[in-house]
């Protein structure tokens, strides 16, 4: 990382800062070959910051190793205003971008947002304020809130919300949307969470949050206006890949305890995580094998619901196999959750990231058996319509299902092992 442009001091008069006698936000617009966006993105950051921010601020490109004129537009922007610095990055990665700045920067308060601005200015102020009078330690403008109006397809509304159900199940995360492109965070936190953080990434966002919430840190959510890009290029299938695969390591380092969540929550003063109840103290329910068929059965036609519906959203984008795995992945997390709790009656977090990684590879078993399905009708029957495609996935999960109890029943959540 190089430091491209020095920062000067603000050129208005401004509230005093009590804490650094400098900017107290420092707003980052990480980019990569956004030569044409750029500036009119940073004028119309800068006007909102003058005209409606009452404390001094810096803007801080952060060009992620562009290919074509960004790192120009970005030095004459820092020619024009007192307020805007640049850094130059030689690798790319918005999570890389983040970590660098937010880390050197002096600012008690640090932000970002996405150089299209879909978000609405107009929440920047409500979205720092916590952070600024101490009251909240990060806050995330939220695009899932009640509040919120969002104009954006089908398509990213459903991978939106289905990422949100993914991470509840598997994360126990409580936040409603990890990657809103507009965040801000206290420096003091971030200074301690940034070295624990590994992803350079767009699953930069999540594991940011996840380990905050599990610090017992407090996370504001602000509802924006917000108005999908038509120009992104943000490639959804490798950002899919990658995210699936940030949120398998993140569970496996908080089961593992390789993230020190109990130190962290010790530092920043929150009370310990409670005591993990005994498997006396769990909550059973009748362990009949016909309770639990019923139980099971019902879950089941729930998630098969779920499966087919998230299938049809997204066999129209992404072609068959691929709206296979992430329809499957995503109903089969939930599907073991709920499994866990309704019908085996496992209450509290004693194995559940493990119970969790073998309700996986029980996915697993049924992946095979809906993608053969798929490839042994492209096979037989090349030109099969879109009904038939669907009684085949219907079969097929009636099988895996039939699988997955008894894997459930005789292995997952067996009382000898959850007791273990």
């Amino acid at each position: 990382m190089t430091a491209a442009t020095p920062l000067r001091a603000p050129a208005t008069t401004r509230l005093p800062i009590e804490a650094t006698g400098g900017a107290v936000l420092d707003v980052v617009v990480p980019v990569f070959d956004e030569e044409r966006d750029l500036g009119p993105c940073v004028r119309r950051l800068h006007r909102h910051l003058t005209d409606e921010f009452p404390y001094a601020f810096r803007i801080t490109i952060a060009d992620n190793a562009s290919t074509d004129g960004t790192l120009a537009v970005a030095h004459r922007l820092a020619a024009e205003f007192a307020e805007v610095g640049v850094v130059h990055l030689d690798e790319k990665g918005r999570g890389r971008a983040l970590h660098a700045v937010w880390s050197a920067s002096d600012a008690p308060v640090l932000a970002y947002t996405d150089v299209d601005l879909s978000t609405d200015l107009n929440a920047l102020l409500p979205l720092v304020a916590p952070l600024i009078s101490g009251h909240s330690d990060l806050a995330i403008g939220s695009r899932l809130a009640p509040a919120s109006r969002v104009v954006r397809g089908v398509k990213r509304e459903v991978i939106s919300r289905c990422y949100n159900v993914l991470l509840r199940g598997t994360l126990r995360a409580r936040f409603s949307d990890a990657q809103c492109g507009f965040k801000a965070i206290r420096a003091d936190v971030a200074h301690r969470l940034l070295p624990l953080v590994e992803d350079t990434g767009w699953f930069f966002d999540t594991e940011l949050l996840v380990l905050a919430e599990r610090s017992g840190l407090r996370i504001h959510e602000v509802p924006v206006d917000w108005v999908d890009d038509p120009d992104s290029r943000v490639d959804v299938i490798a950002t899919a890949v990658a995210d699936l695969k940030g949120v398998v390591r993140v569970g496996r380092a908080l089961a593992t305890g390789a993230l020190p969540v109990a130190r962290l929550r010790e530092e920043f003063g929150r009370e310990p995580l409670a005591a993990e109840p005994s498997p006396d103290e769990m909550a059973g329910v009748t362990p009949g094998l016909t309770g639990q068929v019923v139980r099971f059965a019902a879950i089941g036609v729930v998630s098969t619901l779920a499966f087919l519906l998230l299938y049809t959203l997204f066999r129209g984008v992404l072609g068959p196999q691929p709206s296979n795995l992430l329809a499957l992945v995503i109903t089969a997390i939930a599907n073991t959750a709920a499994n866990r709790r309704l019908t085996f009656g496992v209450r509290g977090r004693r194995h559940a990231g493990r119970s969790q990684v073998e309700g996986l590879v029980v996915f697993g078993l049924g992946l095979v058996l809906t993608s053969g399905s798929l490839a042994l009708l492209g096979v037989l029957a090349p030109a099969a319509s879109h009904a038939v495609e669907l009684a085949v996935l219907v079969v097929a999960n009636l099988v895996a299902t039939l699988l997955r109890f008894v894997a459930y029943r005789a292995w997952v959540f067996h009382p000898r092992r959850q007791r273990a």
